[in-house]
């Protein structure tokens, strides 16, 4: 090896290590580069998998008055890198101000109560919108927006945000901003006397409370200037995405939600014993929220490394990109669960569906069995199985 080949060679090690070590600092996200390069998670990549359930609802969060946001990041779930969440309730006349996310897009599904959104894009056009249990929005990063309670009963959602480095309580608030902002700056912005700005809160006030919001939403200050797509999707009101004997499932990605280029979001009904088959998520991390029942989930990392969570109502669970897992319903009630992927593409891989895209020999060969074993194996992707499998 010449000199020069040498430099370049030892440059080349050099910028290569210094990369991996940025990645090993921050962890390596599905859609970067030491991703792609497959630089390893250093929490991944241990003899042992780390936990990935997290008892969200039993956390304390922010709380003030009756309103509450309690969240999942890698601060609280460290293997949750490309997904974070929140549990956030509203009561009655409560407003979550208006804010930003400048890191993450907000993905959102109502679980109880009403909510009333508005949101603006880069043209100015915003658009309002009120939302029943089972709705879908969808804000993307950057957008401006706020959300209230409607109606006389509190409101429970859960925001699921394509970055597990996101906090909710990190976000850029409007009182934050302008009450730090100096009041001449604010009187010449606004062409209003400095006065204007008096009494106006000098922190992040985060949820305001007031009066209850009128039935039908304000015309705003603009007048109305809707945008080309609706942030608002009824996720429940549309039949399943696919029924079986054991469960249901209601899947929207940007497909039938153009907007929601990011995130897509599935409701799984499982009936008791009934289990979401053995599968994996080729180009997507995937998130978990327990709206009602017992679930045991199993995640498997390769070379022997396996473990099982059980989750609990209220409880959050991750499956990092490409890992095998299942979701099996072993409480004796009917499952419900909120799940949540960092793609706008749906795609999935299942045990089932790969053994039947095998013929039988090649099986038998790969297992050391009769391939007359195999013939009596699926010839279709069983996607949801029930709770009695055949003697």
């Amino acid at each position: 090896m010449s000199k020069l080949e040498r430099r370049e060679f030892l440059a080349a090690a050099s910028a290569f290590a210094a990369a991996a070590a940025f990645a090993e600092a921050r962890g390596a996200e599905p859609g970067d580069p030491s991703f792609q390069n497959n630089v390893p998670d250093p929490l991944l990549a241990g003899e042992s998998l780390p936990t990935f359930k997290f008892a969200l609802e039993k956390s304390v969060g922010k709380v003030v008055g009756g309103s509450s946001g309690k969240e999942a990041t890698v601060l609280q779930l460290p293997i949750s890198k490309g997904i974070a969440g929140v549990s956030m309730r509203l009561e009655p006349g409560a407003m979550r101000e208006l804010h930003w996310h400048a890191t993450a897009a907000e993905w959102a599904f109502v679980i109880d109560g009403r909510v009333r959104t508005s949101v603006i894009d880069p043209s100015g056009a915003a658009e309002t919108n009120d939302f029943d249990p089972g709705d879908v929005w969808y804000f993307p990063r950057g957008h401006g927006h706020m959300l209230e309670c409607l109606g006389d009963s509190p409101a429970h959602f859960v925001l699921i945000f394509d970055n597990g480095y996101f906090s909710e309580f990190g976000t850029f608030s409007i009182s934050d901003w302008i009450g730090h902002t100096a009041k001449p700056l604010l009187a010449k912005n606004f062409g209003l006397p400095e006065t204007a700005f008096d009494g106006f809160p000098k922190d992040e006030v985060y949820f305001a409370r007031g009066s209850k919001p009128p039935e039908k939403p304000s015309t705003p200050l603009q007048g109305w200037k809707l945008p080309p797509l609706t942030h608002r999707y009824q996720l429940l009101a549309q039949p399943p995405h696919r029924t079986f004997d054991g469960g249901r499932e209601w899947r929207v990605d940007s497909s039938r939600f153009p907007i929601s280029t990011t995130i897509t979001g599935v409701i799984l009904d499982l009936d008791p014993g009934a289990i979401r088959e053995l599968h994996w998520h080729p180009t997507a991390d995937e998130w978990n929220y327990l709206i009602t029942g017992t679930a045991s989930v199993t995640l498997f990392g390769s070379h022997g490394r396996y473990r099982v969570e059980t989750l609990e109502t209220g409880d959050v669970g991750y499956i990092p990109q490409g890992y095998g897992h299942s979701i099996e319903n072993v409480g004796t009630t009917p499952l419900r669960m909120l799940i949540g992927f960092n793609t706008g593409v749906y795609q999935t891989i299942d045990l089932s569906q790969w053994i039947a895209g095998n013929p039988a020999d090649v099986l038998a060969r790969n297992f050391g069995k009769p391939a007359s074993l195999f013939e009596q194996f699926p010839r279709r992707d069983v996607f949801l199985a029930p709770g009695k499998p055949k003697a």
